[in-house]
């Protein structure tokens, strides 16, 4: 059983014990988490599309620890113009465990 679930503007297949990496949520670490906004669910191939959402269904999680991606290398150049710029950032994100899919 699966579902496709939107969490902070983005989609996310997720399955019952799992850990999914989400950018950053509200809320410290330990705390449960509700998604309410479940696009579609899959149980063993009866397969139930929402319009836009799936009425009645979510998902539970729980938040296991807040964390920080890998370095992304931002590198700008223009040629035989002697401009370079070099910038850098990390993606705040959060750790979850699906504990159960309601549906």
């Amino acid at each position: 059983m699966y579902a496709i679930v939107e969490i902070a503007g983005q989609q996310f297949k997720v399955e019952k014990d799992r850990f999914i990496y989400t950018h950053q949520l509200p809320g410290n670490e330990g705390d449960n988490v509700s998604f309410d906004k479940v696009l579609l669910i899959d149980n063993g191939g009866a397969v139930r599309v929402g319009e836009p959402t799936v009425s009645g269904a979510k998902v539970e999680g729980k938040i296991l620890e807040h964390l920080r991606d890998d370095k992304v290398i931002v590198f700008k150049k223009k040629r035989r113009k002697g401009y370079q710029k070099l910038n850098g950032h990390r993606q705040c994100l959060t750790k979850v465990h699906i504990d159960a899919i309601i549906g």
